[in-house]
């Protein structure tokens, strides 16, 4: 896979999060992906204070990712 294609498969992704995310006023924004392995987010709204925001990174984001984008190792935050 291209590295844009891994781009591609990663908005898809986030894409799918996204109403998820909404519905709590929160959004979620691609910031970088390195090596075409470790992609780095930016959680939004109300997604920023939550107490389970990791817990959404892991269990949906970097599942989500790694469904449409299985060669990426790490899904991390950045503020």
């Amino acid at each position: 896979m291209t590295t844009e294609e891994i781009k591609l498969n990663v908005e898809r992704a986030l894409d799918e999060i996204r109403p998820f995310l909404e519905s709590d006023g929160g959004n979620i924004s691609l910031i970088d992906i390195e090596d075409d392995k470790h992609v780095k987010v930016r959680l939004e709204g109300a997604c920023v204070g939550c107490s389970v925001n990791q817990m959404t990174l892991r269990a949906g984001v970097e599942t989500t990712i790694k469904k449409y984008a299985p060669q990426i190792e790490t899904v991390e935050n950045v503020a």
